[in-house]
């Protein structure tokens, strides 16, 4: 499995961003797939995630404010990110499991200004 990311960017507060990330590459039995961010000096956490029967988990600080979806070909997932504030500023990756095994895709960097 194969993960490619898109849609990082500089933000000004309050404002919003969409990240994509599809899957390629032996897709099918794609579990679960969501994001995770990591700022520096912290350790990387979940964000959200899906599973392949739409089930969703977000994290506490982006409940209201995030929201995942899975493209119907179950092979894509996007984060859409509202009311944004400084503390989500982190690279965000994508993370798709399959076979009990976690494919990683590359970071995309969301940087947002107060």
């Amino acid at each position: 499995v194969q993960l490619q990311a898109s849609g990082g960017g500089l933000v000004q507060a309050g404002g919003s961003l969409r990240l994509s990330c599809a899957a390629s590459r032996n897709v099918f039995a794609i579990n679960t797939m969501g994001w995770y961010r990591q700022a520096p000096g912290k350790q990387r956490e979940l964000v959200a995630s899906v599973t392949s029967s739409g089930s969703t988990n977000y994290a506490d600080s982006v409940k209201g404010r995030f929201t995942i979806s899975r493209e119907k070909l179950k092979s894509t997932v996007n984060l859409q990110m509202n009311s944004l504030k400084s503390e989500d500023t982190a690279v965000y990756y994508c993370k798709a499991s399959r076979d009990l095994i976690d494919y990683w895709g590359p970071g995309t960097l969301v940087t947002v200004s107060s």
